[in-house]
C-alpha cells in the first residue's frame, strides 16, 4: 500500500477537497496523511481516512518531511498558494527539497496531482 501526504495552503484546500473526491476510489487504496487543518478538511469532507500532523506553520510540513526522509513516504501531493507569501516557507522548502534529495514523488499542482495518482494506480 502506497503512503501519500496530502497538503494544501487555505486558498487551495477548495481544490485538494475536489481532487480528493474525484480520486476518492484511488485515494482509498493508500495510507494517507496530511497536515493538520488539511487532514481535517479531508476526514468531515470525504469518506477517507487520514492520519492527521500538525497544521503546516506549527511544524507539519517538517513531520511530513520527516517521513520522507525515512523512506516512509511514496509521494506528496502539496497543493501551494504560489501568489500568496507563507509564514512558514522555510518548511515548505525543507520539505520540497527533501522530497527531491530522496526522489520522491512530489506533485505541486493539480496537473502533477493527477500524473502522481494514475501513476500510483496503474502500478498499485
Amino acid at each position: 500500500m502506497s503512503r501519500l501526504a496530502l497538503i494544501a495552503h487555505d486558498e487551495e484546500k477548495p481544490a485538494l477537497i475536489e481532487f480528493a473526491e474525484r480520486y476518492e476510489d484511488a485515494l482509498a487504496t493508500c495510507d494517507l496523511v496530511a497536515t493538520g487543518t488539511t487532514g481535517k478538511r479531508l476526514q468531515t469532507e470525504t469518506e477517507l481516512e487520514v492520519e492527521r500532523k500538525e497544521s503546516g506553520p506549527y511544524g507539519g510540513d517538517l513531520m511530513i518531511g520527516a517521513e520522507v526522509a525515512a523512506g516512509m513516504i511514496d509521494g506528496v501531493i502539496f497543493l501551494r498558494d504560489p501568489l500568496r507569501a507563507q509564514p512558514h516557507e522555510p518548511d515548505i522548502s525543507a520539505l520540497l527539497r527533501i522530497c527531491d534529495v530522496h526522489d520522491t514523488a512530489l506533485a505541486t499542482n493539480l496537473a502533477s496531482a493527477t500524473f502522481l495518482i494514475e501513476g500510483l494506480a496503474e502500478t498499485g
